[in-house]
């Protein structure tokens, strides 16, 4: 939750000027590329991995966008992220690899409106029951 909150506030910062603006004060001009789109994926994503809402889908856009950010924006500058700014980039994109494979939390939207349930989530009698063969 905290990962999505933290990537939608770099969202709404960049497209709403809010927070502090995009890069010191402002917004981003609209469809400028690639730092519109950008703050478009990181406002969405950021939202829907906060909420757990479609999270691996959401989780796996952003990754994707952070490691573009990082490899055309920072390395360019210098090989390790603490000499080239990009650590922001860099720890975003490995939160967000690690969500597509873990998946949303217990507190996660999806499993309100019927998404998948993890397997051992079932209730105990009813495993034992699908388990035990049925002889007549």
């Amino acid at each position: 939750m905290v990962v999505g909150l933290l990537f939608a506030c770099h969202g709404a910062a960049s497209l709403f000027g809010v927070l502090g603006g995009s890069m010191g004060g402002g917004t981003v001009p609209a469809g400028t590329w690639p730092s519109w789109y950008a703050a478009v994926i990181q406002l969405g994503a950021g939202g829907l991995v906060l909420l757990g809402l479609g999270t691996r889908t959401a989780a796996f856009l952003a990754s994707g966008s952070m490691a573009y950010a990082y490899f055309k924006v920072h390395q360019p500058e210098s090989l390790f992220p603490l000499q080239n700014g990009g650590e922001t980039a860099a720890l975003f994109c490995w939160a967000f690899v690690l969500l597509v494979f873990t998946g949303p939390g217990a507190l996660a939207l999806d499993r309100l409106f019927g998404g998948r349930v993890g397997a051992g989530s079932a209730p105990r009698a009813e495993r034992e029951e699908k388990a035990t063969p049925v002889t007549a």
